[in-house]
């Protein structure tokens, strides 16, 4: 703005951007307005009444200029650009260690799409930030009022609502992002959207381009260092903010026309100017004793609610959605930081460096919470000094600052020399062959560098390019590099640490009932623990808490290395590799979905297993897991209620080998574990069982539908029969399934011939015959491979016919000849292989078993399947001509067996005599004749009735009174 509000503090430098534009440009145009509008963007920031200090995220500058003004101001209010409702949090970070990020997370959301869920705000502090001052200040100072003016963690995703990935403070540079470490502690942060506080970077790509080229640097974080934190390391407070305005002007003017964004940053810029004038009109505070803390973006701003005196009722904040926000604080980390906001690699571990060395040079007293890790018992405070917060009168110091040529440093040759000795140690440690001439080399190379990019003393940057130029080879010897060796020789990826008293009530449980281990769980690194439950019964609750943690958790964080859980067994010795420390952030998420590891297990078991897209085998998994880790039998009766619904509900068959698998798992232990099944069990056997055999013959002829899943229905049906049809199922509804199936899939076609054997619809004879006719048809001999894969799959519901498919793979390497039988081997291992390696077993066991152990038996070796088959009811029949009068020799022999039997039946009639007229064997048939009439008619006999009264009796009633019918179940008998 210009014009009459203009002051004549920068008139002398008004005139003389004017004059550069119009000779730069030859006259008046768009370059002249940009540079007039960034002075006029400097000019009344600094005549705001309520003090504007603007910073830059994580800059050792700002943080030092920040520590020398609240020593000399002595604010009694100090405004910050943080999200409004994270201030209750800020007093736990003196439980912490640096850095960590305070977080706002919503697990469960109203008013935003479901798709968005979990919702996640994180802003990360560190030591050697100026926001990390201010609430040191604030938070220790008596007196002092901290007040949080950015909107809320709701509105982060109110105002972002059209691109969430680009939400809050993340970099919108157009440029592409500088790559940044993949390592688990670049994770710290995980999916969530960033709020920084001071996001000083060009939007505009040609810009940022234009100013590496001619900086000579490889990114943006270097330019930064050389270019903004060097020189105003030991500037003075005025010219601190006229150069931070300068540098927020020109590259809010030079952004792109990026509506939405530009949008949110107004918004923005409106929301915390209402927040401070509602409080300043709330508490009646002189905005002369105030300090408004904010990005130098922000600080350059041109919206009409700016300033105290600003517009207002123009605009309107929105209320706050229905969604349920928690608030913690979780471990965060120099490469996390890096990670989420696009800086380059080490660049915030050099920072924290640089204010170390900063603090030595200028004996500048930061500001550190009381009680915090590391931190100084600070002396009683005292109030504040009457009249300590007047404002100087603004002076032109921008200027002088723009004319002073560039501080040309001498080369510190100690340092660099220290560098460089170090950089070799650590490099022969990780296995490079590095001498002390490459320490000479790296030494020369980095002032050699320094001079080429116009600097005479090089910086951390230049001696990493140095470093990796003498020293790396052609290929990297250990974990780490040497450009990853550099970073952690100039301060290393520092990982902060939330204190036992800042955590959620959860995760202080969860310590707590881990506390009989004796273990320091909330250090980083991995740690053994030994579990010896059978001497100390104590440990086994110390059990539950680490297997529930292994549900919940990542893998890493609690894995046991000797012990295992399942259904109806437990451990009586565990082993365990802990890292709680390592992935303190995962339990601390955990703590925002309950307060205890029981009630957020019960919760999520009950999302999977009620959420849209649950299936019966994530059901079933979520029952077992329920009886493993909860022992809830409430709840497994509720959840298998659950399951009959969603089985019933499902069309398709891509998760019959998990049902199958965990069905058989929790039937077997039920039968084993309770005295009688559950209802909803038994009900699931009955449902699955007409369920499947409804699908089965379209499983058959879907071609989605693979061989293992169709075996897998049909091993349900087989193994469930007997529970089943002792429920009221009809059997006759599976034999009517297979006879309506149909397959075209070689694969399908084997397995279904499997289930007419299982069904006594195919004798196995029958089945060899068909085999045979396999490998006698050369057009099939192709496709022989994929027969057999369903009959290896056929062993999962017909586990009996091991023998026959070891004899039809047999029958293949014996008959073919290597011309047929080594094209197609390949593919007979790969499909076998691929389709049925959980099976092999059974079948390698079977083969074992049927040949001959040692080589040279096999020469003389006759496989069964080729021996001559005797006909089991020949011995029958030729009894059944001999003369004997006996019809049963074992009960003649046992009669004490057979007096117990008929006494258990209520029979009294007693022994039949031997010279006795002959009578029938079976007083039963001769009661009821029509039953014998009912069967010869079925089979087809007519027979009649055989006179029985001058034969001798042969111990079956239906042979001597109808032979006809006998003659024609035999053949049957035979099959069996």
């Amino acid at each position: 703005m210009s014009g009459p509000q203009e002051s004549g503090v920068f008139t002398a430098l008004r005139t003389q951007l004017q004059g550069a534009a119009s000779e730069f440009a030859g006259g008046p145009d768009a370059l002249e307005g940009i540079l007039l509008g960034m002075v006029d963007d400097v000019d009344r920031a600094v005549r705001e009444p309520l003090e504007i200090f603007p910073v830059c995220h994580h800059s050792p500058a700002s943080a030092l200029a920040m520590a020398r003004r609240l020593r000399e101001k002595q604010p009694k209010v100090v405004y910050l650009e943080l999200c409004e409702d994270m201030a209750p949090l800020l007093t736990e970070l003196r439980n912490c260690r640096l850095p960590v990020a305070v977080q706002a997370f919503a697990g469960e959301i109203d008013g935003f799409p479901q798709e968005w869920a979990p919702l996640s705000v994180v802003a990360p502090i560190t030591e050697a930030s100026a926001e990390y001052q201010a609430i040191a200040y604030a938070l220790d100072t008596p007196g002092v009022e901290l007040v949080l003016v950015d909107r809320s963690s709701d509105h982060v995703f109110q105002w972002d609502r059209a691109n969430t990935s680009e939400a809050a403070e993340t970099d919108g540079s157009p440029a592409e992002a500088e790559e940044a470490p993949k390592s688990e502690e670049a994770a710290l942060h995980g999916e969530a959207v960033g709020v920084e506080i001071g996001d000083l970077r060009p939007r505009f790509a040609e810009l940022e381009e234009h100013l590496l080229r001619h900086g000579k640097v490889r990114h943006w974080s270097e330019w930064w260092h050389q270019y903004v934190e060097v020189p105003l390391g030991d500037s003075d407070h005025d010219t601190y903010r006229q150069v931070m305005f300068l540098i927020g002007s020109l590259f809010r003017r030079l952004a792109p026309g990026d509506g939405s964004r530009v949008r949110v940053d107004e918004d923005r810029e409106r929301y915390m100017w209402i927040r401070m004038r509602e409080h300043l009109e709330a508490t009646g505070t002189d905005p002369e004793d105030c300090l408004y803390v904010c990005g130098a973006f922000h600080a350059a701003s041109r919206v009409e609610e700016f300033g105290v005196h600003g517009r207002s009722g123009a605009f309107t904040i929105s209320p706050r959605t229905a969604t349920t926000w928690q608030y913690g604080l979780i471990p965060s980390s120099h490469a996390a930081i890096e990670a989420q906001f696009g800086l380059a690699a080490g660049s915030v571990s050099i920072a924290a460096t640089t204010w170390q060395k900063s603090l030595t040079r200028t004996r500048v007293r930061p500001y550190r919470l009381e009680g915090q890790a590391g931190a100084r018992k600070s002396r009683a405070k005292k109030a504040l000094p009457a009249g300590s917060a007047a404002q100087a009168p603004a002076t032109d110091r921008l200027t002088g600052f723009l004319h002073q040529p560039p501080v040309l440093d001498s080369v510190d040759e100690a340092e660099l020399l220290g560098w460089s000795v170090d950089i070799v140690r650590a490099a022969r440690r990780n296995g490079y062959l590095a001498s002390t001439a490459d320490a000479i080399a790296v030494f020369e190379t980095s002032i050699l560098l320094a001079g080429m990019r116009d600097r005479a003393k090089p910086t951390p940057y230049d001696f990493q390019d140095a470093a990796v130029t003498c020293i790396e080879k052609d290929s990297v010897p250990g974990r780490r590099d040497v450009r990853r060796l550099v970073e952690i020789m100039m301060g290393g990826d520092r990982i902060g640490q939330v204190g036992y008293e800042a955590l959620p009530p959860l995760a202080r449980d969860v310590y707590d009932r881990l506390e009989p281990l004796g273990m320091k769980l909330q250090q980083r690194g991995v740690q053994r623990a030994l579990l010896d439950i059978a001497g100390r019964p104590e440990l086994e609750a110390c059990s539950d808490v680490l297997w529930m943690l292994r549900r919940l958790m990542p893998a890493a964080a609690a894995r046991p290395i000797m012990g295992e859980r399942r259904l109806g067994e437990r451990s009586i010795q565990e082993s365990w590799d802990l890292a709680l420390g390592t992935h303190q952030r995962a339990l601390i998420e955990l703590g925002y979905e309950g307060v205890s590891l029981e009630q957020v297990l019960e919760q999520r078991l009950r999302r999977e297993a009620y959420g849209p897209r649950a299936t019966t085998a994530g059901v079933l998994a979520a029952i077992e897991d329920t009886l493993l880790y909860l022992r809830s039998g409430r709840l497994a009766d509720e959840l298998g209620t659950h399951a009959l619904k969603v089985l019933a509900a499902e069309r398709s068959v891509d998760g019959a080998p998990e049902v199958l698998r965990r069905a058989r798992a929790l039937l077997a232990y039920y039968r084993t574990s309770r005295p009688e099944l559950p209802a909803w069990i038994e009900s699931f056997v009955k449902t699955g069982y007409a369920h499947y055999c409804t699908l089965l013959p379209t499983a058959f002829r879907d071609e989605d539908a693979t061989v293992g899943q169709v075996a897998a229905m049909l091993g349900f049906l087989f193994s469930m029969e007997s529970l089943a049809l002792s429920l009221g199922c009809d059997r006759t509804q599976l034999e009517l399934a297979v006879a309506q199936s149909h397959p075209d899939d070689p694969s399908k076609t084997a397995l279904l011939w499997a289930a007419q054997v299982q069904l006594g619809t195919l004798s196995r004879a029958e089945l060899r015959s068909r085999c045979a006719e396999l490998l006698d048809n050369p057009l099939v001999v192709p496709s022989y491979p994929r027969y057999l894969n369903g009959f290896v799959h056929a062993l999962e519901p017909v586990p009996g016919l091991a023998d026959v498919v070891v004899e039809a793979v047999s029958n293949a390497f014996g008959r073919l000849p290597d011309a047929v039988l080594l094209p197609w081997l390949p593919l007979l291992i790969t499909t076998l292989r691929k389709g049925a390696a959980d099976l092999a077993p059974l079948l390698i066991r079977e083969a074992g078993r049927i040949f001959p152990g040692r080589l040279p038996a096999l020469d003389a070796w006759i496989p069964p399947w080729r021996m001559p088959q005797e006909d089991p009811f020949a011995a029958s029949r030729a009894q059944r001509t001999a003369t004997a009068p006996v019809g049963a020799a074992l009960l003649a022999a046992r009669p004490a067996t057979c007096d117990a039997v008929a006494e258990l039946l209520g029979c009294e009639d007693g022994w039949q005599q031997h010279d006795a007229p002959a009578r029938p064997g079976a007083p039963l048939l001769s009661a009821h004749p029509a039953t014998c009439d009912a069967v010869a008619e079925l089979l087809g006999c007519d027979g009649g009735w055989a006179a029985a009264g001058d034969t001798a009796v042969a111990g079956a009633a239906l042979t001597l009174r109808h032979p006809a019918t006998a003659e024609a179940l035999e053949p049957l008998l035979a099959d069996r």
